[in-house]
């Protein structure tokens, strides 16, 4: 594939997730990340009320997590939290599905799980913000990932994505092929997880990706530049 800086940054949602990370350290990396491009900077829930104020006029999104990374979270905190996290000025909500619910083949219960989330995001945001199931792909096998696939799209899920990235693996690009199959073209792919260099960012763009979640999003402008 070939591809330029700006359209590489607009397919990167640039993160911020680590545990350890406080208001500090976040501002000096929304400031070095805001007039990049990229599509959206995710940060941890206490951070999106800072990073909506820091990025607003620049265009960038600011995307956060919800049931973040376990998923095991009850349905109704998950469904308040994703609300908060509007309320605090969040474009996009990447949530963790029921890991659980999925390995024992409770569907409806997913299902249900998502669609909450979902109708809070709607609500909450008059429809104009947009809910990410990350599936944690390392813990499911291709027939599980393609059903949650599918049950997220019916519950009313604009992308799917790979991984936390505190999971037992990250994305892959059979992962990422196999869920763009499912979806079909009209819904979004996240690829997420151990994506730190521009090779593998550009190879799960072929694979299908429509997003890339890496916390190396400067690093990857920078090896494009270099490469041009």
């Amino acid at each position: 594939m070939m591809i330029d800086r700006v359209s590489l940054a607009a397919a990167i949602d640039q993160t911020l997730l680590k545990p350890t990370v406080g208001y500090n350290e976040a501002a000096e990396w929304i400031e070095r990340s805001a007039e990049q491009g990229f599509a959206a900077l995710c940060v941890s829930p206490f951070l999106t009320a800072l990073a909506s104020q820091r990025l607003a006029g620049t265009g960038t999104r600011v995307c956060s997590v919800c049931g973040f990374p376990l998923g095991y979270s009850n349905t109704e905190s998950k469904a308040e939290e994703a609300s908060h996290l509007v309320q605090l000025g969040c474009h996009e909500v990447d949530m963790v599905l029921n890991i659980a619910a999925v390995l024992e083949g409770e569907f409806e219960f997913v299902s249900d799980d998502i669609a909450a989330v979902c109708a809070a995001v709607r609500e909450e945001s008059s429809g104009m913000s947009i809910v990410k199931v990350i599936l944690e792909t390392g813990y499911l096998n291709a027939e599980q990932i393609a059903e949650a696939c599918k049950v997220a799209v019916e519950a009313g899920a604009h992308y799917v994505k790979t991984s936390t990235g505190f999971g037992p693996r990250g994305a892959s690009l059979e992962d990422v092929s196999l869920m763009r199959e499912v979806v079909g073209p009209g819904i979004g792919v996240k690829a997420a997880g151990g994506i730190r260099d521009l090779d593998t960012a550009i190879a799960m763009l072929d694979a299908g990706a429509t997003r890339l979640g890496s916390s190396s999003g400067l690093e990857i402008l920078d090896a494009l530049d270099a490469r041009s």
